[in-house]
Parts: structure tokens; sequence; C-alpha cells
């Protein structure tokens, strides 16, 4: 990917009235622009209080301008700030008045993340700290904020780097061996690569167990409340929100489309969506809420199947169950329990233990009360894999879970050619060479413009 060195303008603080707005402008050199804009120059790293004119000099807004040379600035270029009022109309103007006074500069608007793909570009940040600017915009939670300026101080990099440099050592005798055949050195034995291999191996797996917690914190969970009408599902999506988010009635199909809320358990994001009651629809409305409900379903990570406790589960929750797709965790969640008698309940914690016998998980619930939702939210967190114990001090994406991935997939190989009677050393070196690639994909030394595009472009504009 090329680097673009005209300068690039935009609005860098969000869209909305504010007290202060921000226009930020990124280029080679902006000392003729400067001069252009301001009529003067502007000291480097000072704060300067001026009018920001139009072309007739009347004063569009005044603020402070601030002015950082390259290299050292957020992209590696020039980059000026002009923080003025946040209204829009304001912000705007500003905008259109430094892209007539950079029109000679072949001045633009800046594209989605292109100022943070130009710090990339410029060595001011790898990919895996380029993206952490984008998870901290869009954290959710306080747990997640801490873990995306972890990574995006350097925290993931640095480990993904000490093990590529241990990976690159290994790789470096064994080349040299290849190199030097007629010294018969048995390799393996002499330099201990196969304890090297171990150890790195070990390694691959401990930094994946902390980026899979990791991407839980920035991702979260997927959970749908599934099962027939008037079991309870909207009341427990209240419940849980703390919040009277969706209508709740005794009339059998009020929900008739599907609603979502984001909560935190632990700090991790878990999306829930309450979805319209399963059921052969009698009108069409109800017929569409229907199929959206299901479309949620196939999407989600886990599904809870609500049933009424002071039902039997009948055959037909049986079959919507077999209905599920197979993949995907279930939890039959038995609610309304505040509604039963105290031999109702022993008969159902019997049947409760009886399920869990047979790999059918079975929680007692009441939405009303709360009672049992203590554990439900601490099954939640262990389907997601989330454990305090291997607790993440960074974010991870899924493009990195799947680069450890294969990086261990290339090491296993690896071993296995070092376990070979004849120690087929030229394809043991191949697989440190593609396990080191992997590595590399996840900080950007090895990555191509296609992937670069597609990361970049999900930033906001500004930024």
């Amino acid at each position: 990917m090329a680097l673009d060195n005209y300068p690039i303008a935009a609005i860098a603080t969000a869209p909305g009235r504010g007290g202060i707005g921000i226009v930020r402008i990124s280029g080679a050199d902006l000392k003729p622009f400067i001069l252009d804009f301001f009529q003067r120059e502007l000291q480097p790293r000072h704060a300067h209080f001026l009018g920001f004119n139009d072309a007739h000099q009347a004063p569009i807004d005044e603020g402070i301008a601030l002015y950082f040379p390259g290299p050292q600035s957020y992209t590696g270029q020039d980059v000026l700030e002009l923080q003025g009022h946040g209204g829009p109309a304001v912000l705007r103007r500003v905008l259109e008045r430094c892209l007539e006074v950079g029109r000679p500069y072949h001045m633009r608007l800046a594209q989605p993340g292109e100022y943070t793909q130009r710090a990339f570009l410029n060595n001011r940040l790898d990919l895996a700290q380029a993206e952490a600017v984008a998870d901290l915009i869009d954290a959710s939670s306080s747990a997640a904020a801490k873990g995306a300026m972890a990574s995006l101080s350097g925290a993931f990099s640095k480990e993904i780097n000490r093990l590529a440099q241990q990976i690159i050592h290994l790789r470096m005798l064994v080349e040299a061996t290849l190199d030097f055949p007629e010294e018969e050195i048995d390799f393996l034995e002499k330099y201990q690569a196969a304890d090297q291999l171990q150890q790195i191996q070990q390694q691959v797996s401990n930094i994946f167990a902390q980026a899979k917690q990791g991407q839980v914190l920035r991702d979260g969970l997927q959970v749908v409340l599934a099962g027939q009408p008037n079991v309870g599902k909207s009341s427990l999506l209240n419940t849980l929100a703390g919040d009277e988010i969706a209508i709740v009635t005794d009339i059998a199909g009020t929900t008739r489309d599907r609603l979502s809320q984001t909560i935190h358990i632990n700090g991790v994001p878990i999306h829930i969506t309450d979805t319209a009651g399963l059921r052969e629809a009698q009108d069409q409305v109800e017929r569409i809420g229907i199929d959206r409900s299901w479309q949620e379903i196939h999407r989600a990570h886990v599904i809870l199947h609500l049933i009424d406790a002071r039902d039997t589960y009948t055959a037909a929750e049986e079959e919507l169950r077999a209905q599920f797709p197979a993949h995907t965790p279930i939890l039959t969640v038995c609610n309304k329990i505040d509604l039963i008698s105290d031999k109702a309940r022993e008969q159902l914690e019997q049947w409760q233990a009886e399920q869990d016998t047979q790999n059918h998980e079975v929680l007692l619930i009441s939405a009303l009360t709360g009672q049992g939702l203590d554990t439900l939210r601490q099954k939640l967190l262990d389907i997601a894999g989330w454990s305090t114990i291997t607790e993440s001090p960074w974010l991870a994406r899924e493009r990195h879970l799947h680069a450890l991935e294969r990086c261990a997939e290339h090491l296993q190989i690896a071993a296995a050619h070092a376990q070979h009677d004849d120690q087929i050393l030229d394809l043991f070196a191949e697989e440190l060479r593609l396990a080191h690639t992997e590595l590399g994909a996840i900080t950007g030394e090895f990555s191509s413009d296609d992937l670069l595009g597609e990361i970049f472009s999900s930033f906001c504009i500004g930024k």
C-alpha cells in the first residue's frame, strides 16, 4: 500500500453539537498551507489563539491552532489541528476554507481511517496498535477501554515481537546448518532445537489464551432469547438490562420483532436479542417477526431456550429445540419458578439433574424475582470463554486468533519433522518461516493491501 503524501483534511470530532470541534489536516509539508491560511508561521507544538477567516478575511470562527511537524506527530507527517467551537455549521465552514486554501497543494477530504493508516505506513504504529485505535473509540466498557489502551501502547505487539524473535533465532540456526551440510552437525541435538521449539509452542499457547480473552472482551457474546409465546423472554431481557426495554403483557405474541440490548457482565459485552414467540403465526406481521427470529437464532453464539416452569418439557419443546442450529450452545431456561409449588420445584430439580447427565443443561430462574440470574450470568461468561484467571491485559481481534492458530499449526508440523528419523531440516525451516509470517501478519510486517484496506475502512472519518 503506497503512502499518499498529499494533504488531507477532515472534521475529527463526532457529528453533532459540542463545546469544541476539531478540524485535522495532515500532509508531507504544511508550512506553505499554514502561511496561506493564517498569513503567518506557527511555532511547533505551541497553542496559538487565532481567527479562522474566510477568503475575504471575515471571521468564520476563532480558536486554537496546533502545529506538529513530522515525523514527531500522530501520522508521521506534518499535522495541523484547528480547535474551534463545536457547531456543525461552523466546522463545515472551517473545513471548506481549508480545502479552498489547500487546493494548490492538492488537499482533499480524508477517507475513514486515513490518518491512522498514514501513521501505520510511516511506522508510527504497527497494525495491531492501529486497530487498537478503533477499538478504543468503540470500547463499550471500562475494561474494554483499558484493554484497548494497553494494545495501543504496544503490550500485545511486544508479546508477538518477542515470540517472533525466538522463531527467527531458531530459523537462523536451522538455515545456517543447511548452508554448511558438510560439517555434518547434528543440529537438533547440538542446539537443543526440539526444546526451543517446545518452549515457543508453549508461549504461542499462552498468548492465544490471553488473545482469546481479549477477543471476548472486545466482541462479546451474541445471545438470543428463543421460545414459545408468554414464557418470559421479554421479562428476562428487561431484568438483565435493568430497564423496561421490551413491552411485557399477558397477551401471546406481544413481541412482534427482534429487540436487542447490550449488557456488561464483568466488563464483557453480552448482546441479548429478544425474539417473537415461535409458533404458527396467525397474521403476516407476526410471521415476518418469527422469520426474523430464526435469522437471529442462526447468527447467535448461544441460544437461551426459555420454557415456562409450570409446564412440562413437552414434545413440542423438544421439536423446537431440534430446529436450533446443531453447532450452537443451547441452555434450557425454566422461567417463572416463583409461581410453582415446593413439590413442583422438587420435581423440576430432579428433572434438571437427569438432564445434566445427558449433556442437556437446564437452569431454573425467575425473571421477576431474580432467582437463578447470577448462575445464568456466570454460565454466559463460561460459554464466552471468559476467565478472571487468564484475563487478557490487551484486546485482540478474530484475525489475530486465526493467525495464532495457523502459527501453532506450522509449529506442530515443524515438531513432527524434528521427530522424524531423517530430521528433514529444509521442511523444518520452511514451517518455521511460515509460522513467523503468521505472526508478522498480526503486526503488519506481512500484510496484503486488501487486508489493510478492509481494516482502515472500518475506522471513523477524522481518525
